[in-house]
């Protein structure tokens, strides 16, 4: 399986400091990054790690969801999948994520709403990102659109 590489160039402190952060095996952006934006509600056209890790995740999860689907008999039509990633601070000291919500929505002919629930949890727990993150609390609201 291959590897994927993303690169960071910062410069300065953690509070007056910024960075630019490539994405390095596709090629398709350099994105600025800041802590104070990034501690911040408005992200100001900046992203973030936790962005990055919430990007990663809904692809991520959006793909195993469409195996599960599969596996399970179901054809998936469209999934829309949101991936909240909140940081807070870490009682140990410093910050973590604190909390993960993916929100799936999805119209899928041959399963009912338990089928696509349980193929919707089976998938949370077989993702590899999902699997890389095991840490932080990662809730799950699933529903099937008409």
């Amino acid at each position: 399986m291959p590897t994927r590489t993303a690169r960071t160039a910062w410069n300065g402190g953690l509070q007056d400091g910024s960075g630019q952060v490539e994405l390095t095996s596709s090629g398709v952006g350099t994105y600025e990054v800041s802590f104070p934006k990034r501690a911040a509600d408005d992200a100001d056209g900046t992203t973030s790690p936790e962005e990055l890790v919430a990007a990663a995740h809904s692809a991520c999860y959006a793909m195993s969801l469409s195996n599960e689907i599969a596996q399970a008999g179901g054809t998936p039509e469209a999934l829309d999948v949101t991936a909240d990633v909140t940081l807070g601070p870490d009682p140990a000291g410093g910050f973590r994520l604190t909390g993960i919500k993916l929100t799936v929505r999805g119209e899928v002919s041959g399963l009912d709403e338990a089928g696509f629930s349980k193929a919707a949890e089976t998938a949370k727990a077989g993702c590899p990102i999902s699997k890389a993150l095991a840490g932080v609390d990662i809730t799950l609201d699933a529903a099937l659109e008409s």
